[in-house]
């Protein structure tokens, strides 16, 4: 059950990323078509500015879980065994470590952009606690996602294929 939950958050969250992409698409458009009939719609760069950030964030967990981020394996492929898992524990603890710091400080910007009523400088004057959001919940399903890993690894049922890992 909880297996089934995490994998469908992280294919929510990259379906999510999806539909930034999409709108980043639509504002480009909209900017073409604005252009061509002397029309001006304020904040387009922003919004799809603010969808790729989206996009990028919300596809971390779902990359990660798919083997697709970049690993330097040159150190942790010489090892096998015991030294090897515990290299993996090692390198996906500081991972852990550093996506939670990630993590914690997005949620502070969201908080302190809030607080202080912190708007875009662009002509959309859009409160940027709200596109920050979307950088909040990424960080953290990435934090999710790479736990996930750690407790696979700490259990032995990641599968490791070809210098990466993948779960069962």
């Amino acid at each position: 059950m909880l297996r089934k939950t995490l994998d469908w958050l992280y294919t929510g969250a990259a379906w999510m990323a999806a539909l930034c992409m999409v709108g980043v698409l639509c504002m480009v458009l909209l900017t073409i078509v604005s252009r061509l009939m002397n029309f001006y719609v304020p904040g387009t760069d922003a919004y799809a500015g603010y969808a790729m950030a989206g996009a990028g964030f919300l596809a971390l967990a779902h990359t990660l879980k798919h083997g697709e981020h970049i690993r330097v394996t040159l150190l942790i492929g010489r090892f096998t065994g015991t030294a090897r898992r515990g290299m993996e524990l090692w390198a996906l603890s500081v991972s852990v470590l550093l996506s939670g710091v990630l993590a914690f400080y997005a949620w502070r910007l969201v908080w302190q952009s809030h607080q202080f009523h912190d708007i875009s400088t662009s002509a959309d004057a859009t409160p940027l606690w709200i596109p920050q959001v979307v950088m909040g919940i990424g960080t953290t399903i990435l934090l999710v996602a790479l736990l996930d890993e750690w407790v696979l690894e700490l259990l032995g049922r990641r599968v490791h294929r070809g210098g990466e890992a993948h779960h069962e």
